[in-house]
């Protein structure tokens, strides 16, 4: 699949992903009564949000102005690790959401660093944008653990 197809599909599959969450979420209006469930709920919906608008930016940039996806990857990732973090100091002892987000925060980490020094793509064989993109398939993945952990719990992050 050519890289454009692809970050094409995954930007619309995420925007429907955050679609569906906030259909979730407008049926559980009591998640948004307690801050600690809000501050998850914002987590899940920036898990897909995030990726998706750095899929529209791989689609204006392309292989041929690698400068715009690679500028708006960095700043998106720097957003995304930052909220994790956040999240992540609010954890409250559960291990499985813990290690979520801790894998969360790595992946938009190694995002950033790869569209800061896209070369180091070259040391695994790849082209940057393609590192970018399997980094961006494993949030999204991580994103639906979380949502699958969030729902299983009926809402509670501390099941």
């Amino acid at each position: 699949m050519d890289v454009s197809t692809f970050y094409a599909l995954f930007s619309a599959t995420c925007f429907t992903l955050v679609g569906l969450w906030w259909n979730v979420v407008q049926s559980h209006a009591d998640w948004m009564r307690e801050p600690a469930l809000r501050r998850l709920v914002g987590g899940i919906y920036l898990s897909f949000l995030l990726p998706a608008l750095m899929g529209l930016f791989a689609q204006v940039g392309g292989t041929r102005q690698p400068q715009i996806w690679r500028g708006a990857f960095i700043a998106l990732a720097v957003v995304g690790c930052a909220c994790t973090l956040r999240l992540l100091s609010r954890a409250r002892g559960d291990r499985f959401v813990t290690c979520q987000q801790a894998g969360v925060a790595l992946l938009y980490a190694l995002i950033a660093v790869v569209g800061a020094f896209p070369e180091l793509a070259g040391h695994i064989g790849l082209r940057p944008i393609q590192a970018e993109a399997l980094m961006l398939i494993g949030l999204i993945v991580l994103g639906h653990a979380l949502v699958w952990r969030f729902m299983a719990g009926e809402g509670r992050a501390d099941d």
